[in-house]
């Protein structure tokens, strides 16, 4: 496979669930605020500010707003262009990375990319953001559901897929991450929490709501929402499907996919990263992860993510050659 295709894949899949994820963020949290009563200016950007922070986009937000109001940030997070990260602008480049990729792809997923594409550029798309924010956020969350079950269930289960699933999986494991340290302010420094406030625990109920865990959490601890149980739930749980350690096993599987190298070995130093990171992961506990700090030890996994992604650029990706017409050769060839 050329490694352009390789690189239009992974990013297409990686800027449709960053889409979702984000669209996911900020629809929890509009609903988390008809919760709260009475809730003055400092707090309502207490509130909002760290949605902005998780993405490290607070410098480009500051030069565009001058107050963090929920209208502001969902703006920003939304349809702000000059946001690199907000939902258009993810989805314009996972349009564009799919159109250079057609050959690689369906007909129905192209035809679902552009439909929502155009969906968020056109002025309906608008009004149902105005009239109604959570059926239009509904609206993201779905067509990329329904992408993820077009591309497996009609795109060859080849290379091509496999770095369609390592740019999801790496993608969704920085994004639940970014999801839970939105609320490490309200922890302690170091160690698990000794109580929960009735504001603290619907903030939490939030970020497992953001992540779609909340039956899922429910169904294995009732309805007690504890920090350590939360985090527990969806960085160190290996059988739901957006915690962390779920989506590196992931990613390791698919890493080792592509380059046909059996678990336990590397080849490579995404693999050596990847299979390094799962095996801390698995042998982790929640004490160890309030012990170093929660924010400090997500901070250390989405720097080992940011890692595991250099490495599989320049294992697959950053290829040179030496000699121009030996290259031109080899991609004729390929194709």
């Amino acid at each position: 496979m050329l490694s352009r295709v390789a690189n239009s894949l992974y990013w297409m899949s990686r800027y449709i669930e960053r889409a979702e994820n984000v669209a996911r963020i900020v629809d929890v949290n509009l609903q988390l605020m008809l919760d709260f009563r009475n809730i003055d200016d400092r707090r309502l950007a207490d509130h909002w500010m760290p949605i902005v922070q998780s993405t490290g986009d607070q410098e480009q937000f500051g030069q565009l707003y001058q107050d963090a109001s929920g209208h502001n940030v969902t703006d920003f997070l939304t349809f702000r262009t000059e946001n690199p990260n907000s939902i258009i602008s993810s989805i314009a480049q996972a349009r564009e990375n799919a159109r250079m990729v057609r050959d690689q792809i369906t007909g129905e997923m192209w035809e679902e990319i552009n439909r929502l594409y155009l969906f968020l550029r056109s002025p309906r798309g608008r009004d149902v953001w105005k009239t109604s924010p959570d059926e239009f956020f509904q609206e993201i969350k779905a067509s990329s559901l329904y992408l993820q079950g077009l591309s497996g269930a009609t795109v060859p289960h080849t290379e091509g897929w496999n770095f369609m699933q390592v740019g999801k999986y790496l993608e969704r494991a920085d994004k639940t991450t970014r999801i839970l340290d939105v609320r490490y302010h309200s922890l302690p420094a170091r160690g698990a929490p000794t109580s929960v406030s009735q504001t603290e625990a619907l903030e939490w109920a939030a970020v497992l709501r953001s992540c779609s865990a909340w039956d899922a959490y429910r169904a294995q601890f009732s309805a007690d929402v504890d920090p350590r149980k939360v985090v527990a739930f969806l960085l160190l749980n290996e059988d739901f499907p957006r915690s962390v350690e779920f989506s590196v096993t992931q990613l390791d599987h698919a890493l080792r996919r592509i380059s046909g190298v059996p678990e336990g070995r590397f080849s490579n130093d995404a693999e050596k990263l990847s299979g390094r990171l799962l095996a801390e992961i698995r042998f982790s506990s929640t004490e160890d992860v309030f012990g170093f700090g929660l924010h400090e030890y997500l901070d250390v996994l989405q720097q080992k993510f940011n890692a595991i992604g250099e490495a599989l650029f320049a294992a697959y990706i950053f290829h040179p050659f030496n000699d121009l017409y030996a290259e031109l050769q080899q991609q004729q060839q390929q194709q």
